[in-house]
């Protein structure tokens, strides 16, 4: 059998045995900045929601036929918990499906509070990366999504890739920590009245931070003509994380004239939007597939496929 050839079938091979055990990878292998001592095992509801995580890592689930677009997925549960769902739920069979590698990222949360998750998410965006062709994506397509809290953390990674909180002095800090592209899902973006989520802020700044450390926790304040372009999912209905996170976000974009597409619907409780039952707002998951292809971070689409 021709060389070439037996490249080809290694690498479908390795692709379907990603694809059915996902590989996990630790964020800190060198060890986590301000591990505390007496930490304990990371818990599991058995639902895929995460708590008590000392040590980030990240999850890859490969596409079955992985396109070189990478996503790094940071799920919400109000700096509390990681609620991503069995093995990723949804989110990640959307992702895979559109042929994007996913990369679940397991944060620290209240258990230590910011600068600690800021920190995760900038290391998963440099680990990717610089890593890239051995994962078999683009340096230059590495997107990050986040729903509520984990958009909040998304958020924060775009727009404060260069702040000095988020860097550990590890050698990894020379690679750039910023997302080429966000997808905030009902995102928190504030912690000011009257808008913020206040468990968010809790979990992530404690009972009673200062209004210097609001403000720089605020995302839409950070925001600058350097933030990635985003596509930006929210809902009305949402009585969780206000609509108005989005709405703060969208006009900070539009004021520091950064790329954002926004996409704001009658119906859906809190969450990712995604259930037949919504009607349009179930759609969302197409339209950002569309400004993903029309950006570049996804191949275009055959017209003859649609046929």
């Amino acid at each position: 059998m021709r060389p070439v050839l037996l490249l080809l079938l290694s690498m479908v091979g390795l692709a379907s045995a990603l694809a059915a055990d996902p590989r996990v990878i630790p964020l800190w292998p060198e060890g986590v900045p301000g591990l505390k001592a007496d930490a304990g095992p990371e818990k599991d509801d058995g639902s895929g929601r995460y708590s008590n995580i000392h040590h980030p890592t990240l999850t890859l689930h490969a596409p079955a036929q992985p396109n070189g677009t990478a996503v790094i997925y940071a799920p919400g549960g109000g700096y509390v918990r990681v609620a991503a769902g069995v093995n990723g739920g949804e989110m990640v069979r959307w992702l895979n499906g559109a042929g994007i590698t996913v990369f679940l990222l397991k944060y620290r949360h209240a258990d230590y509070g910011h600068p600690a998750p800021l920190q995760d998410a900038l290391r998963a965006v440099r680990l990717v990366r610089s890593r890239a062709v051995e994962w078999g994506v683009q340096p230059d397509r590495v997107g990050m999504l986040g729903g509520s809290a984990g958009g909040h953390l998304a958020a924060s990674a775009g727009t404060l890739f260069n702040a000095s909180e988020g860097k550990t002095g590890a050698p990894l800090d020379a690679v750039s920590g910023r997302p080429d592209f966000l997808v905030l899902v009902f995102p928190v973006v504030t912690m000011m009245e009257p808008f913020g989520h206040g468990a968010s802020r809790r979990s992530l700044l404690g009972e009673n931070p200062s209004p210097e450390l609001k403000h720089r926790l605020s995302v839409d304040e950070q925001v600058t003509k350097d933030t990635p372009p985003t596509f930006l999912v929210h809902s009305a209905e949402d009585t969780v994380v206000p609509v108005e996170n989005s709405l703060l976000f969208y006009q900070a974009m539009r004021r520091a004239e950064a790329p954002i597409e926004l996409h704001l619907y009658p119906r859906g409780p809190h969450g990712s939007g995604m259930s037949p039952s919504l009607g349009p707002t179930a759609e969302w998951p197409r339209h950002c597939e569309s400004w993903m292809r029309f950006n570049g971070w996804l191949p275009k689409q055959d017209p003859t496929s649609r046929r």
